[in-house]
């Protein structure tokens, strides 16, 4: 049985990625593929036992570094109790977030060290990449406008002012330019159709026509 496919959507608050994962998960079903659809933080039952955990805190509670161990106990469960498998039965798994999120938000939000968390991923995953990465990237004031009208600052991070934002935004385009065969770029401020049909563009592209 062929290996299945893992794709990842990041970028920051107020791109769309769980909106862009559930019609990326459609169209694949579609073209005869079978999908599982997945998140991160979280992601299989344990996994999600440590994002409550995580999340039921209040800002501050948590060391950074305390929180990066969390995140990536999560990671390994997830890995281990979910990707790997579904990967090895030739199923394809899109994941709305992956370590990307953990370099920007945990590397350049909150100042950790990005060999410590290259380091980290390696001992966690291995060698294990997505086999396709989709950066969904828009301005600042875009996102949180966006954010802001769906109701959004849910989390610690959503409360975030914006200088904390702009530093994601630039980690992940710098994620972009250091892994450019895995990592693309989707420019998601325009209408949500249009991104759908970007995204669609280059898994079938990249994925679909090997």
């Amino acid at each position: 049985m062929p290996y299945g496919k893992f794709i990842t959507l990041e970028g920051g608050e107020g791109a769309g990625k769980s909106t862009q994962a559930k019609r990326l998960a459609t169209f694949l079903r579609k073209r005869g593929r079978k999908v599982v659809l997945t998140r991160e933080v979280g992601g299989s039952k344990s996994a999600e036992e440590i994002r409550a955990l995580w999340l039921g805190k209040g800002e501050g509670h948590w060391d950074p570094l305390t929180e990066t161990l969390l995140i990536f106990a999560a990671r390994r469960e997830h890995l281990v109790k979910k990707i790997w498998p579904a990967l090895k039965r030739g199923e394809w798994v899109i994941s709305d977030r992956f370590a990307d999120s953990t370099r920007a938000y945990q590397g350049a939000g909150l100042g950790l060290d990005d060999d410590f968390i290259e380091n980290l991923y390696h001992s966690v995953a291995g060698n294990f990449e997505p086999d396709l990465t989709l950066l969904l990237d828009l301005p600042i004031a875009v996102g949180l406008s966006r954010m802001k009208k769906r109701g959004g600052q849910n989390d610690r991070y959503q409360r975030k002012k914006t200088a904390f934002h702009k530093k994601l935004r630039k980690a992940y385009l710098a994620l972009a330019k250091k892994y450019p065969r895995r990592l693309m770029i989707i420019n998601a401020s325009r209408d949500t159709s249009c991104v759908t049909l970007d995204i669609e563009a280059v898994v079938t592209k990249r994925l679909l026509k090997r």
